[in-house]
This record gives structure tokens, sequence and C-alpha cells, in this order.
């Protein structure tokens, strides 16, 4: 009983949403309430999966503004230091690596990922159907920041250490943090990274929710598109 209830709540909120842009809401005869639950699931692990893609290949961060990673804000006086000295060369390096540490972590979100989609409980469905644009994305934050970031730091430590400038720049820092000129929680590279590594994981995640909630038929995979292109 209390699954059949769930069904159609789920499927309202579906056709209310479509409703408030426009669209005719068809019933219940239509389309099953586990097609409707299976339709969301199926359009959050696209967008996710999409988001990992993007970001996980050379210049996936490197490339992207958005996702840029730049030196810790506190820091880039000194970078900016570094170029009028002549080592902008080195600083580039550094920037690069940190990038390319990113785009090396990301790929292994994916699995976490779609778990959580897996996962998903009857409240967290009407949560993200209810909410806003970004409602999917925060359930994946909730669900994945720790593992992920305990996933990312060993992949970003690893290709950082290859740069010898970091060791500098961690040194260097951490004597500028005693006398307050860097925050405390930049001092340390990885940690850095790792997080700049989720904010963009999660902005792409955002961006990518919002496009298949304006357009899920067009977004969406083949469930998903025969969900929401029913509600015409």
């Amino acid at each position: 009983m209390k699954t059949h209830i769930f069904y159609r709540t789920l499927f309202g909120l579906l056709a209310g949403l479509w409703f408030a842009t426009g669209a005719q809401a068809l019933s219940l005869a239509d389309i099953s309430g586990q097609e409707a639950g299976g339709g969301l699931k199926e359009a959050l692990t696209q967008g996710a999966s999409k988001a990992v893609d993007l970001l996980g290949r050379n210049d996936g961060f490197l490339g992207n503004p958005k996702v840029k990673i730049p030196l810790p804000e506190s820091m880039q006086q000194v970078e900016g230091l570094m170029r009028g000295l002549g080592m902008g060369k080195q600083a580039d390096e550094l920037i690069t690596a940190m990038n390319r540490a990113a785009e090396a972590a990301v790929p292994e979100a994916k699995k976490l990922l779609v778990d959580a989609v897996k996962q998903m409980s009857v409240e967290d469905a009407k949560g993200i159907l209810a909410g806003g644009n970004d409602a999917g994305t925060q359930y994946f934050r909730r669900k994945t920041a720790e593992p992920l970031g305990q996933k990312f730091q060993p992949i970003v430590k690893k290709a950082i250490a290859k740069v010898k400038l970091a060791d500098t720049y961690e040194k260097f820092a951490k004597k500028g943090a005693k006398f307050g000129l860097v925050k405390e929680k930049d001092t340390n590279l990885e940690n850095y990274v790792t997080e700049k590594a989720l904010d963009g994981l999660y902005l792409m995640i955002a961006e990518e929710e919002k496009a298949i909630r304006e357009n899920p038929v067009g977004a969406a995979g083949n469930l998903a598109k025969k969900v929401f292109g029913a509600l015409k």
C-alpha cells in the first residue's frame, strides 16, 4: 500500500513539474509509477556520468574556465611575484599539475555516484523531484563528498608529488600561515586540490541536472524519454 502511495506521489510531482511549463499530464494508467521512478534515476545517472566524462579527461579541468583550479587565493600575490621574477614557467607547471591531478581523480567518482542513485530512498526521490534545479546535485554531494574525497586524495597526492615546486610551495605556505599571510587550509596542496576537484565535479553535475530538467526529452536516456516525453 505504501509503495503504491509513493508511486502516485512520485508521478504527481513529475506531472506537476511539467504542468508548470505548460505540459499536459497524463494519468497513471498511461505510465507506471515504477517507470517514473526509473526515469528519474536514469536521468540522474546519465547527468552524473556525463559530468565525470567531461572532467576526467585531458584538459577537463585545465581547459574549462568554470572549473580550472588556480593557486589558492591567499597565494596568488606570490604567484604574481614569481611571474615578475621570471618564474612564470614554474608557476604554470604547478597549476597544470594541480589540474591534471583533478582530471586523474574524477573518473573514480562514477561508481560512487551510480551507487548513490541505486540507493535512493522514497523520501530522497520526492525531495529531488520537488526541489530546485540542483536538488539532485545536492543529494549527490551529501551522499558522496566524503568517500570521494578519500578516493581522490591519494591520486592527487601522487600527481602533485611529481612537481618539484609543490614541496617549495608547501614550505613557503606553512611559513606564511604562521604570520597570517596564508590561510591554514591552503598550506596543504593535496587537500586544496581535492576540495576544488569535488567542487568542480558537483558544479558540472548541477549543469547537467539543470539541462535535463529544462529539456528532459533531449537530454536524458531512453526510459527518462519515455517518462518525460509522455507528458506532452
